[in-house]
């Protein structure tokens, strides 16, 4: 007989505990951002840090995370460098920026700040899952995240763990820049993350003596991008010698710098983001179900998975034994690969369908908070459908005759 042994069993359970600390610290904060780039360099650590200060300034209770991790920037940005992070109980406390905005980064657990973060993977993902289930960060209005260039784990992670996140995308005028944040804006809608918006940061120079705006970096190219790929635009912000020299200084330039043109039109930006979010709070999922869907028609493809045991739709996505995910184009099945679901614990199957490339799940029971991680992955959801093979439901989706009952799943 197998030895067994207990480590992996032990393991889940601190995996399940930890998915339940950071499920009940999230549904504390009422709205989550991401604000990320494609490339380093385009000023996104200084925007996320006004956006939070700015929502701090309107009595809005708010968080700045710095998932920054080889990087972490934001302690320096806000005068915060050297202040020991201390522990209530269980958990660790976000530092006081004032009595609005708290604040957490690896940055304030480092020993000094020229200390290199060497982690593959796995820790960096284990770390910010632990920023977000053993921090108190209390009620909050807004939680504002900051995370390094590019699509990698960091910014995945937040997108997977983080329901109901929205991401502000920042770029420069020029065209190196852009193209690389349109992969941002792919890889958002490939996640099923809605995007609140595009900012253009160092959009032009603003003269101290007469005023005139001049561009250094050519016109208008992160408005036209986001034109170009059905995104909102939230404005621009032009260079401004301030924002160096409040960076400097640890105090942000929404905090010393109001009347300046840069901090004119962050405090423009950040009041587009709280109409987009607080004033329209449900409009935001549903335009990226629709930027996913048009992504998808776009290209020609859908990506239909089926739950399944022994061949047939399984009753309940939940106890499949494989998912088949037939791949669509052209209105005809092309492709049908079997993959093994990870295990089953709450919110885990959609991030990973979605990471699949799924957008249509055909089912035969399943409960209503299931079906609205789906949703907000930007996955339509059939229930109540028929024990057929997979080939046979998706033919019958595709031509309308697909029949659908009672969804057998009360939870």
């Amino acid at each position: 007989m197998p030895h067994s042994c207990g480590h992996g069993d032990q393991a889940d359970q601190a995996r399940g505990e930890l998915e339940s600390r950071m499920q009940e610290s999230l549904a504390k904060i009422r709205h989550k951002l991401l604000v990320m780039s494609g490339k380093g360099g385009v000023g996104k650590s200084t925007v996320a840090a006004n956006i939070a200060v700015a929502l701090a300034n309107r009595g809005l209770k708010t968080g700045l995370l710095d998932v920054d991790l080889h990087g972490p920037s934001i302690p320096q940005m806000l005068g915060l460098t050297g202040f020991p992070v201390e522990s209530d109980g269980d958990k660790v406390m976000p530092l006081s920026y004032n009595e609005h905005l708290s604040v957490l980064s690896m940055g304030s657990f480092l020993p000094n700040q020229d200390e290199a973060v060497i982690w593959r993977g796995p820790l960096k993902i284990g770390a910010i899952r632990q920023f977000l289930g053993d921090a108190n960060w209390g009620e909050l209005d807004f939680l504002v995240v900051d995370s390094p260039p590019g699509t990698g784990d960091e910014p995945l992670t937040v997108a997977q763990d983080m329901p109901g996140v929205r991401a502000i995308v920042v770029t420069t005028p020029q065209e190196v820049s852009l193209a690389d944040v349109r992969k941002s804006i792919n890889f958002c809608l490939k996640v099923g993350m809605p995007i609140v918006g595009v900012i253009e940061n160092m959009s032009g120079y603003v003269c101290s003596k007469c005023g005139n705006t001049e561009d250094l970096f050519g016109s208008g190219g992160g408005e036209k991008m986001a034109r170009a790929m059905q995104v909102p635009f939230l404005g621009k912000i032009p260079i401004d010698r301030k924002i160096v020299e409040s960076g400097e200084k640890g105090r942000p330039l929404m905090e010393d710098g109001q009347e300046s043109p840069a901090a004119v039109a962050y405090g423009k930006i950040v009041e587009e983001i709280v109409e987009r979010i607080v004033q329209h709070p449900q409009a935001m999922p549903e335009t990226a179900i629709k930027q996913q869907t048009a992504a998808s028609k776009k290209d020609g493809v859908m990506r239909i998975a089926v739950p399944t045991a022994a061949g047939v739709l399984c009753a309940h996505f939940g106890h499949c034994e494989r998912f088949a995910l037939l791949t669509v184009d052209g209105g005809k099945i092309v492709d049908l690969s079997w993959l093994t679901p990870p295990p089953h614990e709450p919110g885990v199957i959609p991030k990973w369908l979605s990471q699949q490339g799924a957008n249509v799940i055909i089912a035969g029971g399943m409960g209503s908070r299931a079906q609205g991680l789906f949703n907000q992955y930007g996955i339509k959801v059939l229930v109540g459908a028929s024990n057929l093979s997979p080939e046979a439901l998706v033919d019958q989706y595709l031509s309308g005759t697909l029949q659908t009952g009672e969804n057998v799943c009360d939870h």
